[in-house]
């Protein structure tokens, strides 16, 4: 069954994680565990305080090469009557964590993660930056149609 028009708003603003897929300089798909927040129409996450190995991020370098960008987002259950899958499609661009849009995404990522809220997290790391995805597609599955989602 396709995912109805007001699951996937609710999963977009409810839930908590999704799997990022970026291009590498070869073309292979990269991906990565994402927080995310919904403000202004896009979808926003952070380059956050969390221990890092390298300088600059992979998914960094690819979307600055290739702006392509996919989320997944995904319930598994062995109930399989309750599954259901999210994928959307868009443009990604690296943002400096400056100016009012900035800040009201940043706002809306402290309110949907208590780790950003109480500071046990640093919700950028040194200079404070921001990857903002305009949404392109939104495309979805779920196992019935009266599933219950969010």
């Amino acid at each position: 069954m396709r995912l109805a028009p007001d699951a996937i708003d609710r999963i977009l603003a409810r839930w908590p994680v999704a799997r990022m897929a970026t291009l590498d300089a070869a073309g292979r798909a990269e991906l990565v565990p994402v927080v995310f927040a919904l403000c202004d129409g896009a979808l926003w996450t952070p380059i956050d305080g969390k221990p890092k190995r390298g300088t600059e991020l992979s998914r960094v370098r690819n979307l600055r090469r290739d702006p392509r960008v996919a989320l997944l987002f995904d319930h598994y259950d062995d109930d399989w009557d309750r599954l259901w899958w999210l994928r959307v499609d868009g443009r990604g661009e690296v943002v400096p964590a400056r100016g009012p849009a900035a800040e009201r995404a940043l706002a809306a990522l402290r309110a949907k993660y208590p780790r950003y809220a109480s500071g046990a997290t640093a919700v950028s790391s040194g200079e404070p930056t921001l990857i903002r995805i305009a949404v392109e597609r939104r495309l979805g599955w779920a196992a019935r149609a009266d599933l219950a989602i969010c």
